[in-house]
């Protein structure tokens, strides 16, 4: 255990509640949250706004070289982590399933993920870190200590998700966000680069039928275990 990192990864597709099980466990554990979809999802709404080919290298890297991504603690206990785009507060703005649609377009892109990655790997350099998102296990942090992957049936993700966005005051159709939640996954799970998938020593956990809380203490106890 000397040569792992002091991490926990908690990868997995859209709607399986990485973010809130995140959050929760790094505060039981006393470790830093780290929200590596936040910043794909900055990227995404800054090269969007950018309004350029995403096949255009040079287009690209004009736009990673001139923006600044921040990442501030949430404003609630159970709320997701802010982000700051180059002075702009676009901690709202990015939580949508448009701009989630936005990250998996621009992660498959090899200047943003090289870009990223980098920035991630320089945060987790201190450890003690919770990283969430879906190649943190497999390509950000191979070396990790602890590595669980949550998954869950693509309908009972839509429905938390239609759930958490009328819950924030954003009108949500179930049917609309499963078929783009369907969509993201086989984006995410297809793609060339970092792809989608389970790291052959992470713990698989179904939440399926599982609580936030449940889902929690399984994790909580699995580093307890191994550690």
């Amino acid at each position: 255990m000397s040569e792992k990192q002091s991490i926990v990864t908690i990868d997995g597709p859209s709607g399986v509640g990485k973010s809130t099980v995140s959050r929760r466990v790094a505060a039981e554990i006393g470790y830093t949250y780290l929200d590596t979809g936040a910043m794909y999802r900055a990227v995404g709404l800054a090269l969007h706004r950018a309004n350029i080919d995403y096949g255009d290298d040079k287009a690209v890297d004009n736009v990673l070289n001139s923006i600044e991504i921040q990442l501030v603690p949430p404003k609630t206990a159970d709320g997701d982590v802010g982000v700051i785009l180059s002075g702009e507060d676009i901690s709202e703005q990015i939580r949508t399933p448009e701009v989630s649609m936005l990250a998996s377009r621009s992660s498959a892109i090899p200047a943003v993920r090289s870009r990223l990655t980098g920035m991630q790997q320089q945060v987790g350099e201190a450890g003690r870190i919770v990283a969430e998102g879906r190649d943190t296990g497999t390509v950000v942090f191979p070396e990790a200590a602890y590595k669980f992957y949550l998954d869950g049936d693509p309908q009972e993700r839509a429905k938390r998700r239609v759930e958490q966005l009328r819950r924030q005051g954003n009108e949500a159709d179930e049917q609309e966000i499963l078929e783009l939640l369907n969509r993201r996954d086989e984006n995410d799970t297809n793609r060339t680069i970092a792809p989608l998938k389970k790291a052959e020593d992470a713990t698989p956990i179904d939440t399926t039928n599982l609580t936030i809380d449940e889902v929690v203490s399984t994790i909580v106890a699995g580093i307890k275990k191994t550690g």
